[in-house]
């Protein structure tokens, strides 16, 4: 699946009449902050598997073995086929945390500059969500992954063998051989531009080719790992994953005139005060249940 990150800004114009309908119509003010904030989670491009949260809490099964109790034998004909077992992964308990916040917007701010400080509002409750969830998922999934590789050679920022760090990693996680297929990278903005400068790097890249990071500034894939550059990881570095197999995000839904999918809102007028309040939450926990589908290299120093 192709990962577009982070998306564009959609855009929006209006009067301050037309503003105010737009606040009243709460799918119109669900769609537009879900639009913003549609591809920045980074938590939910790692996190993948989805759990429909009932009564506050969800329960996961953590490092779900991958083989059965005994190996195959060979069957004579007309013999019985052996049982074998499946065995269960260590239960796992976790429980869902609301976040949220409200935003002002007044009249007079409404009817000065129309639509811009809605637009102002709807990016500053989506970002500091962004924050908050990519945050505790990254930290979450920093205390959970246990494996490493090391460095092989100094540090990234000097004479070091950026591409066989990555490529060893990622064998490490395969060579468990319980399925798991790395397919992101996960660095720090800092980390990014190491890879994205290293000299290295790019005289293994094709010549004459103008989309590379020289000209462009982009630097997207590396070893056939898409690489997810964030400000919220918990410490610089470089984690490998195997985004279909490491985890999910479970959401509750609470309802009660709230609408929207990631990220759920409501308009409400306050009248005694003559402005909007602009509320935006995510009721959510990220968990962990495959530990060994990440890797984290280890010994970088930015």
């Amino acid at each position: 699946m192709a990962i577009t990150y982070p998306a564009g800004p959609p855009t929006f114009s209006g009067d301050s009449v037309t503003t105010n309908r737009f606040l009243a119509d709460p799918t119109l003010v669900a769609k537009r902050v879900n639009e913003l904030a549609a591809q920045r989670f980074i938590s939910d491009f790692i996190l993948t598997d989805r759990q429909d949260v009932k009564g506050g809490a969800i329960v996961f099964e953590q490092d779900d073995p991958f083989y059965t109790d005994r190996a195959p034998q060979a069957i004579s004909p007309g013999s019985e086929y052996p049982l074998a077992g499946v065995g269960s992964g260590v239960p796992q308990a976790v429980r869902v945390t609301k976040w949220g916040q409200d935003v002002p917007i007044t009249d007079e701010k409404i009817k000065r500059s129309n639509f811009a400080p809605v637009e102002k509002a709807f990016n500053s409750i989506v970002n500091q969500l962004v924050k908050t969830i990519d945050s505790l998922s990254l930290s979450l999934i920093a205390s959970q992954v246990t494996a490493t590789q090391g460095v092989t050679d100094g540090v990234w920022s000097s004479s070091s063998k950026i591409l066989r760090d990555i490529m060893l990693a990622k064998a490490k996680v395969i060579g468990l051989n319980k399925g798991y297929d790395p397919n992101v990278i996960v660095v720090d903005d800092l980390t990014w531009a190491l890879l994205a400068s290293d000299d290295k790097l790019s005289t293994l890249m094709a010549r004459e080719d103008k989309t590379n990071a020289v000209y462009t500034g982009e630097f997207r894939t590396i070893a056939g790992l898409t690489i997810l550059p964030t400000p919220n990881l918990p410490a610089a570095g470089a984690w490998i994953i195997d985004t279909n197999a490491l985890g999910g995000i479970g959401d509750e839904k609470l309802g009660e005139g709230y609408a929207g999918d990631t990220v759920e809102t409501k308009s409400i007028r306050d009248d005694n005060n003559d402005q909007w309040r602009i509320r935006g939450r995510r009721v959510c926990v990220p968990y962990v249940n495959e530990p060994g589908a990440a890797i984290k290299i280890s010994g970088i120093a930015v």
